[in-house]
């Protein structure tokens, strides 16, 4: 029974040390030991051995990329005014051993170097710039931390400001800002649209006037083509029927009524070759029996212009 009891504490014993012995890193981890208090090596991943009771193998460490986001901040920019910025970091531990034994809190060391190193950033700048200038504020926060953090194995990949928030005054004021500035552009804007509309619409009546000049220029070219070409066949046709005087003073008697026509026509000068036509027309309807008509007594000097008449049906003068 002793005997068994025995076994079975060697059996266990055995395990224990078993297990101590062979150790199986993950992929993606590290492993610091440390043999009697001192660093011995750093184990890879895999299947590995150690010595039981002399090597202690310390927790072991991600070497993936880890990201940490840090609470609001209050930082004070150039132009004095307090915003809460909140940041986020992403960072690789390339060294297992620096990070185990350069620094005591990696996170908590980084935080207080991120916070330090933004306010002297921010400091540096005014309230529109650090609303404006996230990239450039980034890269200078990742080249600090970088710098500060190579000594202790760790890699800082990339820092981003998740938020900067200013104050509620300052922020209600930058809205009236930008609403004012959107309503100065919408000014702006109409007023080019209404500027561009009425050039549009001159340089539109522009050409519709040169449109209708022309128009009316061929129109009148035509015209007095037309016209020139009656008279033309008038004249031409005339001359062919050879009319002698007679026919030409009854057409002319023809003529004076369509002249004197008309409502606004209120006094209307007989002409002085009135006289003449009637009596060619006269002579046209005398002796029927074929005497010659007397002859005419020689022409007198012309008469002096006649005085108009009175058309309409009024009172005369005594």
């Amino acid at each position: 029974m002793v005997a068994l009891i025995a076994l079975v504490v060697v059996l266990l014993f055995a395990l224990f040390v078993a297990s101590q012995t062979i150790r199986i890193i993950p992929q993606a981890r590290a492993g610091v030991v440390e043999r009697l208090g001192r660093y011995s090596r750093t184990l890879q991943p895999g299947l590995t051995i150690v010595l039981p009771f002399i090597d202690r193998v310390k927790p072991l460490i991600d070497l993936r990329e880890q990201v940490v986001g840090f609470p609001p901040n209050g930082v004070i920019t150039e132009d004095n005014v307090t915003v809460n910025i909140d940041t986020v970091l992403y960072f690789t531990i390339t060294d297992p051993k620096s990070a185990s034994y350069e620094v005591a809190n990696p996170l908590q060391a980084i935080e207080q170097l991120t916070v330090t190193t933004l306010r002297n950033v921010i400091g540096g700048l005014t309230l529109e710039q650090a609303l404006t200038s996230r990239d450039q504020i980034n890269t200078q926060l990742r080249i600090v931390l970088d710098e500060a953090t190579g000594r202790w194995g760790i890699r800082i990949n990339r820092v981003e400001l998740k938020a900067v928030d200013p104050p509620a005054g300052i922020q209600e004021a930058m809205e009236k800002q930008m609403r004012a500035e959107r309503d100065r552009r919408a000014a702006i804007l109409t007023a080019e649209g209404s500027k561009q509309a009425q050039i549009l619409n001159a340089e539109g009546e522009k050409q519709s006037a040169v449109l209708r000049a022309e128009g009316a220029k061929s129109a009148a070219i035509l015209r007095a083509e037309g016209e020139a070409q009656a008279i033309g066949t008038v004249f031409e046709a005339i001359h062919k029927g050879d009319p002698d005087p007679k026919l030409l003073s009854y057409q002319y008697l023809q003529m004076l009524p369509k002249i004197a026509q008309g409502d606004a026509n209120k006094v209307w000068v007989i002409p002085s070759e009135f006289t003449r036509a009637l009596n060619n027309i006269s002579g046209a309807f005398g002796d029927p029996g074929g005497d010659a008509a007397p002859a005419a007594p020689p022409p007198a000097p012309p008469a002096p212009p006649t005085t108009p008449r009175q058309l309409d049906d009024g009172p005369r003068p005594a």
